[in-house]
């Protein structure tokens, strides 16, 4: 078996994967694909199975049903082939406290196959990629956990991966380092790397997934965009527009493709459309009434369904 060279080809793809502990099933015959360069989400209750997913793709778990290849290569027959381009983030690091962050670092190069002679400018370049450079000769010990959460980036990213996994990476942080995180995460993705996060954060997935993946019970319940996923489980389409003051509210000349108004508040109207139509014209000729009738129009807005609402939808599934 040899590495794909096809840029096209996706770099994950996991066939029917099926993982037991005994009687439990952890995975059931799950199933996704994932393109060079893309962000993937991957998103499900505590105990869906994420971590064990994760531990498959990297080879902590190589007693599984089904299929993995990363980059064309068979996991886990060619596993230490593939580690050579692949990074690890797992959710706890396991740093000796002792050592300082560039003797950690140096420890994680040389394991991950790096050159002697190269390991130190190459933790140079990470550590001020990630802005660490400060803290280079600190003990591991005196790290803040946002700050020990970024020099296990760091070790992940030592041997310049094409593909990063990353559980629960943000897990516990505080508001201001998760936001540093997220860039982190978009920078390397603008570089070109191909990254797996698990989260139960959902915001953060919004922020930074290109594609996410919903899964529960250890089974995959829907693949998308963010947009798609909301589309998915978007039952009708609502507008809704915001006067710039109460005014007077005309009397609705019936417009084809609206299926009914509701008015909540005097200075808020909520348009119901038929699925299978034109939404600019439709609404436009609405607004043309409004404004006909001496209304200003604050801001018109379609509602979507939250990244929440799809979590929701999907994982409250009966029978899921």
């Amino acid at each position: 078996m040899t590495a794909s060279d096809n840029p096209k080809d996706a770099l994950i793809v996991l066939n029917s994967v099926t993982k037991n502990y005994g009687n439990f099933t952890a995975l059931d015959s799950v199933s996704f694909e994932i393109n060079k360069g893309e962000v993937f989400g991957y998103i499900g209750p505590n105990g869906a199975g994420k971590t064990t997913t994760i531990k498959i793709l990297v080879g902590l778990i190589t007693n599984f049903k089904g299929d993995v290849k990363i980059c064309g290569y068979q996991m886990p027959q060619h596993k230490h082939e593939i580690h050579k381009f692949l990074g690890y983030l797992p959710q706890n690091v396991a740093f000796q406290d002792w050592q300082t962050v560039d003797n950690a670092l140096k420890t994680f190069g040389l394991l991950s196959g790096l050159e002697k002679n190269k390991v130190e400018k190459r933790i140079d370049e990470v550590l001020d990629f990630l802005s660490l450079s400060y803290f280079k000769k600190t003990k591991v010990s005196q790290l803040s956990g946002g700050m020990a959460q970024k020099v296990g980036l760091a070790q992940a990213m030592l041997h310049s991966p094409k593909l990063l996994v990353l559980d629960e990476p943000m897990g516990g942080l505080d508001p201001a380092s998760r936001k540093q995180f997220k860039k982190l995460i978009s920078s390397l993705a603008k570089e070109g790397t191909t990254i797996l996060f698990s989260s139960h954060i959902l915001s953060d997935v919004q922020d930074v997934a290109t594609k996410i993946g919903i899964l529960n019970r250890g089974k995959i319940k829907k693949i998308g965009t963010v947009d798609e996923l909301k589309t998915s489980i978007w039952k009708e389409k609502i507008v809704e527009i915001v006067l710039s003051a109460a005014g007077k509210i005309p009397k609705w000349t019936k417009i084809s493709g609206i299926k009914s108004i509701e008015q909540p508040s005097p200075e808020k109207i909520l348009i119901y459309l038929n699925k299978d139509i034109d939404d600019d014209i439709v609404v436009n000729a609405f607004v043309e009434q409004l404004l006909k009738s001496g209304n200003r129009i604050h801001s018109l807005n379609p509602l979507m369904p939250t990244l929440d609402d799809v979590y929701q939808s999907y994982v409250s599934e009966v029978g899921n």
